[in-house]
């Protein structure tokens, strides 16, 4: 760190939590910078100390993004509570958390990283960020269930209507979807209106990161020319703090 950083950003790339969630712990007097409780819009300078709570922060320097194929049962939180969460999954050696969710009975592709402000980027869904799902069924797939999930669907519990998808059979009970937005079992809820069950739920890309071959409960270092196109796609660019 050769410049002053914003105090949420540095906690965000420490991988201590997302910027918003900096900005609460800021707010409730719980970070404090060379003793002194921080301030929202406070930078830190190289040398300070920083502390979360009794716990001394410091950025990691290197960025990390992982692609992880999630096997069922394991959940994306990073909290220690949670006996199946993903972090003690992938058990890396150095702090990462997941980027967003893929439900516990699902399977595939999610991001994990120490970036906080790539985090917020993906998560935005006003961006149209796509993720594409292998989707199986328990019935045949019907011309109707694909007019009618294509074109979006009210979910009623969520009093919420899905964004018109991308919606193909490519098996007589198995369906490609391809999303833009992150609503709660949005997918599996979708079906449900259309009197069908997923039986399996499989995630394949997240933007231009391909699951590809990866085994699942495996993890790989994303490329370096993959990650200069999720930043281009993200318009992410070099933040001097």
């Amino acid at each position: 760190m050769s410049e002053a950083v914003r105090i949420n950003k540095y906690l965000s790339e420490a991988g201590i939590c997302s910027r918003r969630e900096a900005d609460r712990q800021i707010e409730r007097g719980n970070i404090t910078i060379n003793g002194r409780t921080a301030v929202m819009g406070d930078k830190v300078l190289p040398g300070d100390q920083v502390m979360y709570g009794k716990k001394s922060v410091s950025r990691e320097e290197e960025a990390i993004l992982l692609a992880v194929n999630k096997p069922r049962g394991i959940v994306c939180t990073a909290e220690k509570r949670e006996k199946n969460n993903i972090v003690d999954y992938v058990n890396y050696p150095k702090r990462i958390y997941p980027v967003g969710r893929l439900d516990k009975d699902s399977h595939g592709l999610i991001l994990m990283t120490n970036q906080g402000e790539l985090v917020n980027q993906i998560m935005r869904s006003r961006n149209f960020h796509e993720k594409e799902y292998i989707v199986k069924v328990n019935r045949d797939v019907t011309e109707a269930l694909i007019q009618g999930m294509s074109q979006g669907v009210y979910l009623k519990e969520l009093d919420a209507a899905t964004r018109p998808c991308l919606v193909e059979k490519v098996g007589r009970r198995t369906l490609r979807i391809v999303l833009t937005q992150g609503m709660n079992r949005q997918i599996r809820r979708m079906c449900e209106s259309f009197q069908y069950r997923v039986v399996d739920l499989k995630r394949v890309r997240i933007m231009n990161i391909l699951l590809g071959d990866l085994k699942e409960g495996a993890y790989r270092e994303v490329k370096k020319e993959e990650w200069k196109e999720l930043q281009r796609q993200l318009g992410i660019t070099e933040d001097k703090g």
